[in-house]
């Protein structure tokens, strides 16, 4: 599977927001804008869509969702823990963790949802749309605590004002009440969502600041380390651990080395931190997932 091209779609949307910003009068006060659409509206429906539109089938998966969430919790963990790790603490501005964190667990679900159907077909997809469901609660949470506490803003506040938030708990709710997308809201949920990939990656691309990547390297280097190298050699331990079968093993791993959320940039400059810092860190992510994912699925033939 060649990954570059899967992926340059991504990375030409944030190219284009970039030159757009830069060269064009839809100079940062339009992005501005975009960025509360995407944050407010479109990103929450596109997570509601991806939670509601397939039945989470627990008893199937429960081992699959045990690995996802303890992966989940093995990214989370590290990303915490750099502002404390001997050598790397003196290196690690506060501020810019609190922001950049989210990019060491984070995820892009519509990337997800697309190559687990290239690779494994519509089981793939049904057992991706599970990790999806229960992880992203968990991450959404994981992203909003570091900054709430940092800013001193309470962090049940935040999570009750966070729109991503909302929209993921009140889906899993329905998806656990029986609740299917009527035929006829299919198809506007899902153009909501492209627009949402669409305007999320552009904006990121709008806010990009690259000096602001050679200010922080330190931080830059361990967050995207922790998303594109260390978690797909957990989840590979985690498949051998828990013996996933070969489809599961093959959706962790995949799961396990995604760029992150495009998202990010946008939770971050909405909550008042360094907007630019993290697209820089989308974009690096994206490329870098053109490494990660042939990295983490070659995994799946090392001895066990």
């Amino acid at each position: 599977m060649n990954f570059a091209e899967l992926l340059f779609p991504e990375f030409s949307l944030i190219l284009c927001g970039y030159l757009l910003c830069r060269f064009t009068a839809l100079d940062r006060t339009v992005w501005e804008q975009v960025d509360s659409l995407v944050y407010y509206f479109l990103f929450p429906l596109l997570l509601f869509h991806s939670i509601v539109r397939s039945p989470l089938q627990i008893g199937a998966t429960s081992s699959l969702i045990v690995a996802g969430l303890l992966l989940g919790l093995s990214g989370i963990a590290m990303a915490y823990a750099l502002p404390y790790v001997p050598g790397l603490r003196r290196h690690v501005d506060r501020t810019a963790h609190a922001g950049a964190a989210q990019v060491a667990f984070r995820f892009n679900s519509f990337l997800a949802l697309a190559l687990t159907e290239r690779l494994v077909g519509a089981p793939g997809q049904l057992l991706i749309a599970v990790v999806i469901g229960f992880c992203v609660p968990m991450f959404n949470v994981a992203a909003v605590w570091p900054m709430a506490r940092h800013g001193n803003t309470g962090l049940l506040r935040a999570l009750l004002r966070n729109p991503l938030i909302v929209a993921t708990v009140f889906a899993l709710f329905l998806n656990f009440a029986g609740f299917r997308v009527p035929a006829w809201g299919d198809p506007l949920l899902s153009r909501f969502g492209a627009a949402a990939l669409v305007l999320g990656l552009m904006a990121a691309g709008a806010g990009l600041q690259f000096g602001e990547l050679a200010a922080s390297k330190v931080l830059t280097v361990s967050v995207l380390a922790i998303r594109h190298l260390l978690t797909p050699l957990v989840a590979w331990g985690l498949a051998v651990a828990l013996r996933l079968d070969a489809t599961q093993s093959t959706v962790l791993l995949l799961f396990s080395a995604l760029p992150t959320a495009s998202s990010a940039y946008v939770l971050a400059a909405r909550m008042g931190y360094n907007g630019p810092y993290v697209a820089g860190l989308v974009t690096l992510s994206t490329l870098l997932g053109m490494l990660s994912l042939p990295f983490a699925l070659a995994l799946l033939n090392a001895p066990r």
